[in-house]
């Protein structure tokens, strides 16, 4: 039998290796890729190509929602792979909307403008890290706040609508300014937000379901702007009316937390 011990019984001068450490190339290329779109997005804003900005963002989206889940799928998560993931997020759906917005419009408000930007990417920071510390206190089914790549989505989300329609920066100044204080302050808060993590990719579906996902595929393609951003702004909503459903009925809801200790609602949203 092994005790665990079994170095101590080996001979002197023999050193024993350990196995050496590597990193699962699949997910991270997933983490990488998300990580050049938001990189991406960055460099098309600057050279005024917002919708190529939007779209760079929007890929980082679904880029980063496959990673973890090939990670599970093919049993190859790690502590490198979680953490490349909170560090690609905080570029492609921190830094990388602010800066957009900020060079979109919002440089013409002044201090305001910069304010409001960096609002946004500081609630992003502590959104991440705040959902890093709490994956196991709150309920696998909903977000705590506003996850950060949906209020990416609703920022640059915006100016690729309005960059479609040809409206000009400057006359929705103040409404670009509403819409990211809006989408970085709910981040922050406790409000419950759905994360479809209850669906399993493994199981077998009905047919019916893989027409519906190509007639979603074909509904998204009829004018991608207006209807993402209104998917987005759905969504952006919904968190409020499952609070206000659950505080209608009773149960113990908070939109912000009043709590000293570590940012641990434990129980919150079960």
């Amino acid at each position: 039998m092994h005790d665990g011990h079994e170095d101590e019984h080996l001979p002197e001068g023999v050193v024993v290796r350990k196995r050496r450490k590597g990193i699962y190339i699949l997910p991270n290329l997933f983490t990488l890729a998300a990580l050049f779109g938001g990189f991406y997005a960055v460099v098309m804003a600057m050279n005024g190509r917002f919708d190529m900005a939007a779209a760079g963002v929007f890929s980082a989206m679904v880029l980063d929602s496959l990673d973890g889940r090939v990670a599970r799928m093919t049993n190859t998560q790690s502590a490198f792979g979680e953490q490349m993931d909170s560090l690609s997020d905080m570029v492609s759906f921190g830094a990388a909307p602010a800066l957009i917005a900020y060079e979109w419009t919002l440089k013409g408000l002044g201090r305001w403008g910069w304010i409001a930007a960096f609002v946004y990417c500081s609630c992003a920071a502590l959104r991440l890290a705040r959902f890093n510390v709490n994956t196991g206190s709150v309920d696998k089914r909903y977000f705590q706040g506003l996850p950060s790549p949906a209020a990416a989505a609703l920022v640059t989300g915006f100016i690729w609508l309005m960059d479609e329609y040809q409206v000009k920066p400057y006359d929705v100044m103040w409404v670009m300014f509403a819409v990211q204080l809006y989408a970085g302050l709910t981040m922050v808060t406790n409000v419950p937000f759905y994360s479809f993590k209850d669906i399993h990719m493994k199981k077998s579906v009905p047919f019916v379901v893989i027409v519906l996902i190509a007639l979603g595929f074909a509904f998204i393609a009829i004018h991608p702007p207006v209807v993402l951003f209104g998917i987005f702004c759905v969504y952006g909503l919904s968190g409020y009316g499952v609070y206000a459903w659950r505080r209608s009925r009773g149960q113990r809801a908070s939109v912000i937390s009043t709590s000293t200790d570590e940012p641990e609602e434990s129980g919150l949203h079960r």
